[in-house]
């Protein structure tokens, strides 16, 4: 050091606050001291690894705090000292096409460049006076959501049913659908071989390139896996508030409110209804409430979101997923039962409602989609009555016959969205009855082929019906 370093030092009295760790386990530590300490404040412990720790849980004697960063090195002992206010993370396009965990910290093997911002994980949600209305569409790539439960952007979809009926494989499809929409997928307490499986899917379809996967495996940290979806939110929200359109998933929030009742648990805090403290949804609302569009004075950014819960045995008046179907602008709810018939993607509409996403459809497809919602669900009812043996009269008869070409329709394999263009085609040719005469076995080729040919033509959503009915003719003539 040269006399220019000490040019501008001033000998002064310096005051700071530090605490002492009581006791430390299962990811919490219990510390004393730090008298002006805040609830959500970032500390840090002196353990040679600068690990880091929220402040979860203020008492008259003694503070709570969620260890982000275990090491051997904090035990009975150890100082802390306060950092930030709040904990803060980088965001920016270096993380574009990446896999990072709830700290930003890559987890693909490569080095994460200089980060352009630092963002808190936990802001406020938009303002009344900050919201525009949900009035674009954002297109899945399902046919059977696009036309019947749309989605627009900046709104709150959620995915519920039992495990291992479609919801993820629904939400993939959907971020590989996305051209002009920067995707954020979270996965929080997923098994290492399913993240590794949802990676290499979205590598393959090139989705991984316009998306950030934030991962919180099961066997991390509780307190990481309590701040992913709040670190996955402030990095969509940055291409948000710069008049970008964002879509996060949250996969899933069950095992997020899971890893909130452990760490309360843990902290002594009274218990509620199935265990779960009372403040859960306060911070499912407050975390889903920042999805939004914002006006055009403000950029007419978006945010979507779409939430999954699980539900157990299809009960769907628990805990949980009650406070998200509250919370949410709609639910999409996969069933058990389609699911063991092989009607995929599993989703029962009778449960399934999208409050907001109509306003957001294009009108071409509002007018083929108006009537094929009720004439499904006739078609279901009357489905169950014909199995009880009864003859059938010829209109209801012809009616049962085409509910079963619009489930042919309706089916689709995973992780192959399709083009809302060939959506659009494939309910034009229903409407008209141009798939009635075709056999069952055939329709999802000839859908198959429909796309293939708009892909080739200048088809749009502003095409004139009659030039789509003309085409459609042709096709079905030569297939």
């Amino acid at each position: 050091m040269t006399a220019a370093d000490f040019k501008d030092y001033r000998f002064a009295l310096r005051v700071r606050e530090q605490g002492e760790v009581i006791s430390v386990g299962d990811g919490i530590a219990w510390i004393a001291g730090l008298p002006s300490a805040a609830l959500d404040q970032l500390v840090t412990f002196d353990d040679g690894h600068n690990s880091r720790g929220i402040l979860f849980n203020l008492e008259a004697e003694r503070i709570g705090a969620i260890i982000l960063d275990p090491s051997e090195g904090i035990a009975s002992g150890t100082r802390v000292l306060p950092a930030q206010p709040t904990l803060e993370i980088p965001v920016g396009e270096a993380l574009l096409g990446r896999v990072v965990d709830p700290l930003c910290r890559p987890l693909d093997g490569r080095e994460l460049q200089r980060p352009q911002a630092q963002r808190p994980i936990d802001t406020r949600a938009p303002s009344i006076a900050e919201r525009d209305d949900v009035h674009d569409p954002l297109y899945t790539g399902n046919t059977i959501v696009d036309t019947m439960l749309p989605i627009g952007r900046g709104q709150r979809q959620l995915l519920i049913g039992d495990r291992g009926l479609g919801k993820t494989s629904l939400a993939v499809d959907t971020v590989i659908n996305q051209h002009d929409v920067i995707c954020v997928y979270v996965l929080i307490g997923q098994r290492r071989s399913e993240i590794s499986g949802i990676v290499a899917t979205l590598a393959d379809s090139g989705a991984l390139a316009g998306s950030v996967v934030v991962v919180a495996e099961a066997d991390a940290p509780a307190g990481l896996q309590y701040i992913a979806p709040y670190a996955g939110c402030t990095i969509a929200e940055y291409w948000m508030r710069r008049g970008r359109h964002a879509l996060i998933v949250y996969d899933d929030l069950t095992r997020h409110a899971q890893a909130y009742r452990s760490l309360s648990l843990l902290l002594r805090r009274p218990p509620g209804r199935e265990a779960y403290p009372g403040d859960i949804f306060f911070l499912h609302s407050r975390l889903l409430e920042r999805a939004t569009v914002l006006t055009a004075e403000l950029g007419g950014g978006s945010l979507t979101a779409l939430p999954i819960v699980d539900t157990q045995e299809g009960e769907i008046a628990a805990y949980i997923p009650t406070n998200l179907i509250s919370i949410t602008d709609g639910q999409t709810y996969f069933s058990s039962q389609l699911f063991a018939t092989g009607s995929l993607p599993a989703i029962d509409l009778t449960k399934s409602v999208s409050r907001v996403g109509g306003a957001a459809q294009a009108p071409a497809v509002v007018a083929e989609a108006g009537t094929m919602r009720l004439e499904f669900l006739q078609f279901l009812e009357l489905e169950r009555f014909s199995r009880l043996g009864t003859r059938l009269e010829p209109s209801t008869a012809a009616k049962i016959e085409r509910g079963r070409i619009l489930r042919e329709v309706f089916r689709q394999e995973r992780f192959a969205p399709r083009p809302i263009e060939a959506q659009l085609a494939t309910m034009i040719a229903f409407n008209e009855g141009l798939l009635d005469k075709l056999p069952l076995e055939t329709i999802r080729p000839a859908l198959t082929d429909f796309a293939a040919r708009i892909r080739e033509s200048d088809f749009t959503l502003q095409t004139p019906r009659s030039k789509w009915s003309n085409a459609l003719h042709a096709w079905l003539t030569k297939t």
